[in-house]
């Protein structure tokens, strides 16, 4: 039995019920069996072992009181896994499938996406099974409010910066920020994502979905093709769905679907961004909507939405929705890229198959690098007490996704993987921050 199969059997063993985050420890631990091979040293300083085990993982009651006086009862999580080459840095997911598991999956991932961006940022990731949807302003508040309550004792602009994520728009971040400034008497940067008139960024909003497509451009390119006159399947409408679709939009390329919880649409003419803004952004409804005034489009209950064909493939929704027989219909139906939106939303096993096709896949904490990679620099606008432009800010975003791009392709390279973007973001990453461990000695 080699050293990673001794390592994830361990895993197993200690962290049972936790299949998310086996499974992203397993996919990056397998990226890098050659590294551990040529470079025993990190064997030796037991890297693995202290980075598959977060620093600390935080665990506590959320309670509020509801529009009718009923006292109601969540959990709150923060997970800070690793803090070797800056503060803590992840988002917070409102949604009732949080849980451990999750939070673990996404923090661990979150230690090599926040590395690949070159920014000195630390893995974390937190969040509660609190459902915003449905819920009045008022109960969002209540619930944002005492989850500050307790997130307060552990964050803060130079140990845990959190932002948002499913669940965590605008509204909540402002929520959240209120509490925190009202119970520490700071106003400083400790949450990313805020409303411009209080620390905000500029280009925050558009970050993943843009980021994605500027790493899909730099894919592509580097394999003698273009986004140009293609045709592209996006699952999910959510904050990376739109802004990936209206950046693709703007490169030429056409968005054919998109979808939500309850069923999926497609638009043979190409999506209406600006319908799909109003319906999610504004009325905060469902997308069946859409066919309201496109009546050309088609709306399907369910799931589905890979069913269409395509060039490009972006899932944007959530972890493990592109499974095996999607893969399948994906690669029957023409397409020669998938480039990941959201986190691991493809399962292994797909995975494993778009390559093994010659499918150019890129892993979601390489191309959906780019909302943290913003959140960073609203970090540092904060310290320096600045705004920088829209135009300076997705400036800066398109070179580090390009960098991150780069890295993932000389590290596959290097390792006698080429093409396989997968392991080269994986070991790209873990490099740098391992790297840093062994630099800091056993802590």
């Amino acid at each position: 039995m080699s050293y990673v199969d001794d390592k994830l059997e361990e895993l197993a063993r200690v962290n049972p019920n936790q299949p998310e985050f086996l499974e992203a420890a397993t996919t990056v631990l397998r990226s890098l069996e050659p590294v551990l091979e040529k470079e025993p040293k990190y064997i030796k300083a037991g890297v693995i072992d202290r980075l598959t085990e977060p620093d600390r993982q935080v665990k506590f009651r959320v309670s509020w009181v509801d529009d009718n006086g009923n006292v109601r009862v969540n959990r709150g999580y923060r997970v800070q896994f690793n803090n070797a080459i800056g503060p803590y840095k992840g988002g917070l997911r409102f949604h009732p499938s949080v849980n451990i598991s999750i939070m673990k999956f996404l923090g661990f991932e979150q230690v090599f996406k926040n590395s690949l961006t070159g920014l000195p940022i630390g893995g974390a990731k937190g969040g509660s099974d609190f459902d915003p949807k449905g819920k009045s302003d008022r109960e969002v508040m209540a619930f944002c409010q005492s989850f500050m309550t307790e997130l307060y004792r552990h964050i803060g602009p130079d140990v845990d910066v959190p932002a948002g994520d499913i669940g965590v728009g605008g509204r909540e971040i402002g929520y959240l920020y209120g509490q925190y400034k009202r119970i520490t008497n700071h106003y400083e940067g400790v949450l990313t994502g805020k409303g411009l008139p209080f620390g905000g960024s500029l280009a925050r909003t558009e970050a993943t979905g843009f980021g994605l497509l500027y790493f899909l451009e730099a894919m592509v390119k580097a394999n003698g093709k273009s986004l140009e006159g293609k045709t592209i399947d996006i699952s999910g409408s959510g904050n990376v769905a739109i802004y990936a679709c209206q950046k693709a939009q703007e490169l030429g390329a056409k968005v054919v679907t998109m979808c939500d919880s309850t069923g999926w649409v497609y638009d043979p003419d190409g999506i209406d961004i600006k319908a799909v803004k109003e319906i999610k952004e504004v009325k905060r409804a469902r997308i069946s909507e859409y066919t309201k005034d496109h009546p050309h489009a088609q709306y399907h209950a369910g799931k589905g939405v890979w069913s269409v064909p395509c060039d490009i493939a972006l899932p944007c929704a959530t972890q493990n929705e592109l499974m095996l027989d999607d893969a399948k219909q994906l690669v029957k139906n023409g397409v020669f890229a998938v480039a990941e939106g959201a986190n691991m939303p493809t399962s292994p096993e797909a995975t494993e198959y778009l390559q093994k096709n010659g499918i150019l896949f890129s892993p979601g904490k390489a191309s959906n690098a780019g909302g943290v990679a913003v959140s960073a620099l609203e970090m540092s606008q904060n310290s320096a007490r600045l705004s920088w432009t829209f135009e300076e800010v997705d400036g800066k975003l398109k070179q580090i996704m390009n960098d991150i791009f780069d890295h993932a392709f000389a590290a596959a390279e290097k390792y006698g993987m080429p093409k396989n973007y997968v392991a080269g973001a994986n070991i790209a990453g873990f490099l740098k921050v391992a790297d840093a461990m062994l630099a800091q000695g056993t802590v």
